[in-house]
């Protein structure tokens, strides 16, 4: 059987295309693991097509340290095969929507202009593709107000014309309707009430102090919900026990119960697809129903929670920065952004002085593999940092923090040489006096360690010199600080040898060194006068080898 001409011409020309398409058309590694595609770019993004673009532009401008711009990536993925016209009759395939967590905290809801802001960025977030389910913590200070109002009532004296000033005043300014504006003034009256019963009783209990304190995120999803349904944004306020949140019974300091991540996934299934559920962070309620508080860093918390629970592609938090910095820029004026980092680098970070997320509000993302975005409401189309499980470790440092005002204490055995049982009394010692330790490191016969001064008075202090004096000398240093370097601990000899050729031409001592078990932390332990310094010394050696660029160039 012959071919006609034309046939053998339309298959030579599709050839040709085919190979023109995988030409011009990047190819963009699966986070999956799976062989390289060809992807072109259609609508909003799966986690995947969320964080593949930007480690693809990043990775090699990490290795560098100085060039951080990342697109912002808007599309999803889409297949080669999958870009062919549909058949005659067929509908093309639906774009896949990204759900997202959105956090924001009570500096991002300070005012009406804020909230206003926040709502337009939310509903330009939806134009994009986005679905998101919002997190509010409480307007600007409230928290700290309700903590004030309780201790006024305790005097006898209650209170609540500042708190219902700030929200009466936000509705107003925002044109709210009388329904919204009703609802606001009965939680300012049952607000009243409770403290109106603490000033009779003189009592405040820690259930009543976290029933106290609920009142200002409750406040908050309602101004924000009425909000963008002023936009026309359809949205409902959701306190986080009405889907599903159950925490143990430790007022003030409550956790998350396992058992309802099921419960919440049901909950949210049931919700109108097209409706922004705008939900209280912080806050949450024991199998009694009794109102619990989840601690510091609470409203993270309760993002990451319905994050995992559902689960979404993403959890943004919005902050007032550009993600996380390289330093912090208080202290290091040309520190720049952090595109990528490790849950486990995010938690040092964390825990040795970088106001990020705290610790324990990233477990749900880390136990279930979501990805945390750190995201600047004031910037919101820089990509910010992605806190999620990346394995890129071309560069020695991530970061450097610092932790000022700690104690270092000396801790020398007077037992004999190679006596067994002196590490397990000494930090008995320490379980006794509840005193928690910062970094350590040990010898045979000595344990050399901090302690953070600011959480610890001293008489507590003086306990614990006290009961460790039966085992051993004692010796403590005052004024001292933790500098950290988030690094790659596989090269830690390259690492310390640029730390200490540094610190050598600058002059500062390093009186300890800490590896973290975590292998992405390396601590110094250096003279509190000299932290800022050694902490910019140190930044510019990793990040600006070639010399740091005037600040004004940045």
């Amino acid at each position: 059987m012959r071919v006609p001409p034309q046939t053998c011409l339309l298959v030579l020309l599709a050839m040709a295309a085919h190979q023109c398409a995988h030409a011009f058309v990047p190819h963009f590694a699966s986070t999956k693991g799976a062989a390289p595609s060809v992807h072109t770019f259609i609508g909003p993004s799966s986690r995947e097509g969320l964080l593949d673009a930007t480690a693809a532009e990043s990775k090699d401008q990490r290795r560098k340290g100085w060039t951080l711009m990342v697109a912002l990536p808007t599309a999803s993925v889409k297949t080669e095969s999958a870009a062919v016209a549909p058949a005659a009759g067929n509908e093309p395939p639906k774009q896949k929507t990204t759900r997202v967590i959105m956090k924001f905290g009570g500096s991002s809801l300070a005012n009406s202009e804020r909230v206003d802001y926040v709502a337009k960025l939310i509903k330009s977030q939806i134009e994009k593709g986005f679905r998101p389910t919002v997190v509010c913590s409480a307007m600007g200070k409230t928290t700290n107000n309700l903590l004030n109002a309780g201790h006024f009532a305790l005097e006898g004296n209650v209170y609540v014309d500042s708190l219902r000033t700030l929200h009466l005043t936000t509705a107003q300014e925002l044109g709210m309707s009388n329904d919204t504006i009703a609802s606001i003034e009965e939680l300012l009256d049952e607000l009243k009430n409770l403290l109106n019963g603490v000033s009779y009783l003189r009592e405040l209990t820690p259930r009543t102090l976290d029933y106290l304190v609920s009142f200002g995120e409750r406040l908050s999803v309602r101004i924000m919900a009425a909000r963008l349904n002023q936009l026309g944004v359809p949205a409902q306020h959701f306190e986080s026990w009405n889907l599903g949140l159950r925490t143990t019974s430790d007022f003030g300091k409550a956790e998350i119960l396992p058992e309802c991540y099921d419960t919440i996934k049901t909950a949210m299934k049931k919700l109108d697809g097209s409706m922004v559920a705008v939900v209280t962070g912080f806050i949450g309620h024991d199998p009694e129903g009794r109102i619990t508080t989840l601690g510091r860093g609470g409203s993270d918390l309760t993002a990451s929670t319905l994050g995992a629970a559902v689960p979404v592609d993403e959890i943004q938090v919005w902050k007032d920065v550009n993600g996380i910095m390289t330093a912090n820029p208080r202290v290091v004026s040309n520190a720049i952004p952090v595109p990528f980092v490790s849950f486990e680098e995010a938690s040092e970070l964390a825990y040795f002085g970088a106001e990020i997320l705290h610790p324990i509000s990233m477990g749900p993302a880390m136990r279930f593999n979501i990805p945390v975005r750190v995201k600047n409401s004031y910037n919101p189309d820089h990509p910010g940092t992605v806190i999620w499980d990346d394995n890129d470790k071309t560069q020695l440092v991530t970061a450097i923090t610092s932790k000022r005002h700690v104690d270092l204490v000396d801790i020398v055995s007077t037992w004999m040489l190679g006596q067994y049982g002196f590490l397990s009394r000494v930090f008995s010692i320490f379980e006794e006096q509840k005193i928690s330790v910062d970094c350590v490191a040990t010898s045979e016969v000595s344990i050399s360690l901090t302690l953070d001064a600011k959480k610890h008075d001293d008489d507590a202090e003086g306990r614990l010199v006290k009961a460790l004096s039966d085992v051993a000398a004692v010796t403590v240093h005052p004024n001292r600080a933790i500098v950290s370097l988030i690094a790659n601990v596989a090269r830690s000899s390259e690492v310390l040898s640029i730390v200490f050729d540094a610190l050598k031409e600058a002059g500062i001592q390093v009186e300890m060194l800490s590896q973290g078990a975590s292998k992405v932390n390396i601590s110094l332990i250096v003279k509190d006068e000299d932290a800022e310094r050694c902490t910019q010394i140190l930044h510019d050696r990793f990040f600006y080898p070639n010399g740091a660029p005037p600040v004004e160039a940045q």
